[in-house]
C-alpha cells in the first residue's frame, strides 16, 4: 500500500527544476521584445522555470504564451543552454544544494510587431527596441549573449 502523505506535504510549494528557458522574441526587422519583469525590477526577453517532466521546447511555448500571448510561433532551438549560479535570494525556491540553473535558449522570430498580452503577474510593461538599445537594456548575460549569438547573425548585424 502507497504511503499517505501529510497535510503539510501538500500545503508545501513545490520546488523549481534548476533547468529553465529563454525565449528572444524578435521582428525581421531587428526589433527585439522586452518585458519589464516587476519583482526585481528589470528587462529581459521570455524566460521560466522547466515544470517537472517538461520538455524544454514545450516550456518554451507555454512560457511564450503565458507571459505575452503569442502562440502558434515557429520556435528554433538553438540547441545552446547557459550555465548560471542560483542567486542566494532564489535559492530557497530549489531543492538543497542545487547551485546552478540550466537556461535552454530559443528563438521566436516575427515578421512584424504584434500585439501583446502581459502576464500582469510577473511584468508591469514591454517595449519593442531595435536591436543595440535590447542589448544595453537587458539585464541578463545570458539574454545578451543569446542575442548576439543567434540573432545577430539572423539579421546580419
Amino acid at each position: 500500500m502507497p504511503e499517505s502523505k501529510t497535510v503539510a506535504e501538500f500545503e508545501q510549494p513545490r520546488l523549481r527544476r534548476p533547468e529553465s528557458v529563454l525565449v528572444v522574441v524578435y521582428t525581421l526587422a531587428g526589433d527585439v521584445l522586452l518585458l519589464r519583469r516587476r519583482q526585481p525590477v528589470f528587462w529581459q526577453s521570455v524566460t521560466g522555470s522547466l515544470e517537472h517532466g517538461e520538455l524544454a521546447s514545450a516550456a518554451a511555448a507555454r512560457e511564450l504564451a503565458e507571459e505575452t500571448g503569442i502562440s502558434g510561433c515557429e520556435l528554433i532551438d538553438c540547441a545552446h543552454s547557459y550555465r548560471f549560479e542560483i542567486k542566494p535570494a532564489w535559492q530557497h525556491k530549489y531543492p538543497a544544494g542545487e547551485r546552478y540553473n540550466t537556461e535552454h535558449a530559443f528563438l521566436c522570430p516575427l515578421p512584424e510587431r504584434v500585439a501583446i498580452t502581459l502576464s500582469v503577474s510577473e511584468h508591469s510593461e514591454y517595449c519593442w527596441k531595435p536591436f543595440d538599445q535590447a542589448l544595453d537594456q537587458l539585464w541578463s548575460w545570458s539574454n545578451r549573449s543569446a542575442l548576439e549569438q543567434f540573432v545577430a547573425p539572423r539579421l546580419g548585424s
